[in-house]
């Protein structure tokens, strides 16, 4: 029976203290689970940040004393490993946030796309934040050019949909998502609040996924937007599974 590809695209992952150490939340939590491994092999795939030293030291300090080995795939100045076997070594890549624009520009430079479509569809979870939630889909509006969010709408499409990030948390995202939606540059389009992510299997979306109990409590959600009459008509998709 051929592996169910799963992609974990979210807003949080990591839950940062005031002190500005990081711990796994549920979503990352889940996208280990989801591997099925006993001690899941995870990459982190940092390249939105330009492999920036203190976030990789961050991640790696917050996985310390998880049931986990844990690498990098670093593109700065040069890879770290051979792209295609590090990942195709893995159990889970998580990518994390920055700018997609970059992200994608190096992917496609290094064959990182290509080992990525290899290892998803045999079965290795694909997840991440931000960045690394934009680069699966479609594509979605980013900060990579500059403070006022402009679309990136050539990213990977394994998943036929737009993606909107922090949609919560950032005034300019909601709107820019309903005019690029509505103006139809963007197809049906997947939004999460920050702490949300949206599982994938295959192309479909199946659940909406929170950091914590706290976070569903507080009402934050993940959001479907479609163009209807030539509007962006958004629906809230509460926490828990979704129907088909």
């Amino acid at each position: 029976m051929a592996p169910t590809p799963r992609i974990l695209a979210t807003s949080g992952g990591f839950v940062t203290a005031p002190d500005g150490t990081m711990r796994p939340g549920a979503l990352f939590a889940e996208a280990l689970r989801l591997t099925g491994a006993e001690r899941p092999k995870v990459c982190l795939l940092m390249t939105a940040s330009g492999d920036h030293r203190e976030y990789l030291l961050k991640t790696y300090a917050a996985l310390s004393g998880w049931s986990v080995d844990v690498s990098h795939l670093e593109l700065f100045w040069m890879p770290n490993a051979v792209p295609s076997e590090r990942i195709a070594a893995s159990d889970l890549i998580w990518v994390g946030g920055g700018s997609v624009a970059n992200l994608l520009a190096l992917w496609r430079v290094h064959g990182i796309d290509e080992a990525l479509a290899e290892a998803w569809q045999s079965g290795t979870v694909l997840a991440g934040t931000s960045a690394g939630s934009i680069c699966w889909h479609v594509g979605g509006p980013t900060d990579s050019f500059g403070p006022e969010l402009k679309p990136v709408l050539n990213a990977l499409a394994w998943l036929p949909y737009g993606n909107g990030v922090h949609y919560d948390s950032e005034a300019q995202r909601r709107p820019a998502v309903h005019r690029l939606v509505a103006e139809g540059a963007m197809p049906t389009t997947y939004a999460t609040d920050d702490g949300i992510g949206i599982l994938y299997e295959g192309t479909d979306p199946v659940a909406v996924l929170a950091d914590s109990d706290e976070i569903a409590a507080s009402g934050s959600a993940a959001y479907r937007i479609e163009r209807i009459a030539g509007e962006a008509v958004e629906a809230r998709l509460a926490v828990g599974p979704l129907k088909a």
